[in-house]
């Protein structure tokens, strides 16, 4: 379990001059790679995890499982480490918290839509469920709101990511991720919700983590691209010594 100051610490890593760049890994020795590089904090994606794990991501990965991918990274690194923990495999909010409590988590993301209807939650039901997580983690958890809205093709999907940052913001949420948000409209909903905006980045394109924080983002997260990254030069390895 993380210290009581550990969250605290986290939190505050959210509000400097600089953006937060949290590389995103999926084991213990991608997350020694990354904190040894000198990163302050990590994220686990959960499609990383799924992969590894053997498993399709949007919540096919078993909770345990899950869980216990969290515990090996958070324990094999000494940085703070938050957790992507997709809409919390159907647990309870209690349990949700213990379960990353124990793993040694110091925040998570929870998504707003369901992935096997595709579709967002009704926003109200969301904050109202994100209360309940905030409330069971009582300051020892940053939660990171993911709102899908753009992934989910809103009709104005500006709007209705301002509506559920707000709805989050007063749920206790500690950041909003609008993913795959537009760059131009990260300051907008950083200045419209109040919270910490977290932004997508994929790195080798344009813009990046310095250019985001530019733009309003106060977090840069990379999703399941370092993954792929590293998988796609491993593919080329195994053919490399396939063929002599």
């Amino acid at each position: 379990m993380p210290a009581p100051d550990a969250a605290e610490g986290f939190r505050a890593l959210h509000h400097g001059p600089e953006p937060l760049v949290l590389p995103n890994v999926w084991d213990a020795a991608s997350a020694r790679a990354f904190a040894g590089a000198g990163f302050p904090a990590l994220a686990t994606s959960s499609s990383a995890v799924a992969a590894v794990l053997g498993y399709a991501d949007g919540e096919a990965t078993p909770a345990d499982e899950m869980f216990a991918a969290v515990a090996r990274i958070a324990r094999s690194v000494d940085v703070p480490v938050t957790a992507d923990v997709e809409r919390g495999y159907g647990l309870a909010p209690k349990e949700i918290v213990r379960r990353l409590l124990d793993a040694g988590a110091v925040g998570c993301n929870l998504e707003d839509s369901d992935p096997a209807a595709r579709e967002t939650v009704d926003p109200r039901r969301q904050a109202e469920w994100l209360a309940e997580v905030c409330a069971e983690a009582d300051g020892r958890l940053l939660v990171n709101a993911r709102v899908d809205t753009y992934l989910r093709g809103a009709p104005d999907p500006l709007a209705a990511a301002v509506e559920r940052g707000r709805l989050y913001a007063a749920a206790g949420a500690g950041c909003l991720y609008p993913i795959f948000a537009p760059p131009e409209h990260l300051a907008v909903l950083a200045a419209e919700t109040g919270l910490p905006v977290n932004a997508l980045c994929v790195p080798g394109t344009s813009p990046t983590p310095a250019e985001l924080g530019a733009l309003g983002a106060s977090r840069v997260t990379f999703g399941g691209s370092l993954h792929a990254r590293a998988s796609a030069g491993l593919t080329a390895l195994a053919a490399e010594l396939r063929t002599g």
